[in-house]
């Protein structure tokens, strides 16, 4: 290993002992008014065959945040477009000495928050790639996952709970035209508890910027209501007042 261009003279790389950097990801949605995850099944050791969240390492020349872009592509089978305008968020680092069975490897993990997307085909070094239903406390029901990856999910789902109150963060699950219904959905189904409909709507409607009807007809719902109003995402980013969850409860 020799030094960079540019580095202080008599600057050895080789003194400190080398680790790798990877990228790991908790992609969430709402399918069948369920939260899922994506969850690839790993192709190579170690763990082969385990479920895992998909990511892998950054190259020396790519930031962690385009080798996230880049893997979610890579390893799902979405086109890069679109997971380029997927919400992706920097969760944390986790970086225990012992994490990873190959070498030293630190890891930058992210949360994502999609709508509803077709079903994903795995590539790269995962042999499949799945939506995986989440249970109570945001426990996947396949089991275990590998390396760490039951921790980095359990941040990631608690993050994404606490961001709804006082963020625009639910919209991002939803299509771009959807109901007042459909994001309460939202709400109940990663809180895990049922919201009252015209509470929930009066609250959403007078909070500045976080949803813009839609010009046009109203859309007929599945049931024998009437036809509900259509909203887009609005302009504000942070709610206020914040949209709390019922108390004592959590996600």
């Amino acid at each position: 290993m020799t030094a960079r261009p540019g580095a202080p003279e008599g600057y050895d790389p080789a003194a400190f002992e080398p680790f790798a950097v990877t990228v790991d990801l908790a992609v969430f949605t709402v399918r069948e008014s369920r939260l899922h995850v994506l969850l690839v099944e790993r192709g190579q050791e170690p763990y082969r065959g385990a479920w895992a969240l998909p990511g892998g390492f950054v190259l020396p020349r790519e930031s962690a945040g385009d080798a996230a872009l880049r893997e979610l592509a890579e390893e799902t089978g979405l086109s890069e477009e679109t997971a380029t305008v997927l919400h992706l968020e920097q969760l944390a680092t986790y970086s225990d000495p012992d994490r990873d069975p190959r070498m030293r490897v630190v890891s930058v993990a992210y949360a994502a928050l999609v709508p509803d997307l077709p079903e994903p085909r795995g590539g790269g070094d995962a042999a499949s790639a799945d939506w995986t239903a989440l249970g109570a406390g945001g426990t996947p029901v396949v089991g275990p996952l590998a390396f760490d990856h039951e921790r980095i999910l359990a941040d990631a789902y608690e993050r994404v709970g606490a961001k709804l109150e006082y963020s625009c963060l639910a919209t991002s699950f939803c299509p771009p035209e959807f109901t007042l219904g459909e994001l309460q959905q939202v709400y109940e189904t990663i809180w895990g508890v049922p919201l009252d409909r015209p509470n929930f709507r009066r609250k959403v409607l007078a909070t500045p910027g976080f949803v813009q009807p839609v010009e046009g007809p109203p859309r007929r719902t599945g049931g024998r209501g009437k036809p509900a109003a259509l909203y887009r995402q609005g302009p504000a980013t942070t709610l206020h007042p914040p949209l709390l969850r019922p108390e004592g409860r959590t996600p």
